[in-house]
């Protein structure tokens, strides 16, 4: 799941680097799901299919734009191994949170429509991350301001 920091320049390379960010966080839904069981799996099976939604949603917008599309990795590495249901809901969090956090460097960097959606993956991002940490049992819920390192 390690990303690369957003430090994007530009538009475009802030959407490229949350890309980026959309491919490192659909890998890791991998890893989670498969130590979840009911509606937590539920929950990280759509979690993963709305990250492949805004991922397919971006690779169209650079493409079409003119743009460079950045490739996806063959693979990340996790920052904790992800052996049970408890490390698999951290890690879905901190998913959550680090997308968060490249979507947050595009919303300055953007305008427009491309400002309208950076916020609004900035805003689903921070609620899915307060509704992991709810079903985790993590405390405090939410972060004063989502996609801020601490």
């Amino acid at each position: 799941m390690t990303a690369p920091t957003p430090t994007p320049t530009g538009p475009a390379g802030a959407l490229g680097a949350a890309l980026t960010a959309e491919y490192a966080a659909i890998w890791a839904y991998g890893p989670i799901g498969v130590r979840l069981t009911g509606a937590a799996r539920t929950a990280a099976r759509e979690a993963e299919a709305a990250h492949r939604r805004r991922r397919d949603d971006l690779v169209m917008q650079l493409s079409a734009g003119g743009g460079s599309v950045p490739p996806d990795r063959a693979g990340y590495a996790l920052p904790f191994p992800v052996t049970d249901r408890a490390s698999a809901l951290r890690l879905a969090v901190e998913v959550e949170e680090r997308t968060a956090a490249f979507w947050r460097a595009a919303v300055p960097a953007t305008t427009g429509a491309d400002r309208d959606r950076a916020l609004a993956a900035l805003v689903e991002y921070a609620l899915r991350a307060t509704r992991w940490r709810r079903t985790a049992g993590i405390t405090p819920l939410t972060v004063p301001f989502p996609g801020r390192p601490a």
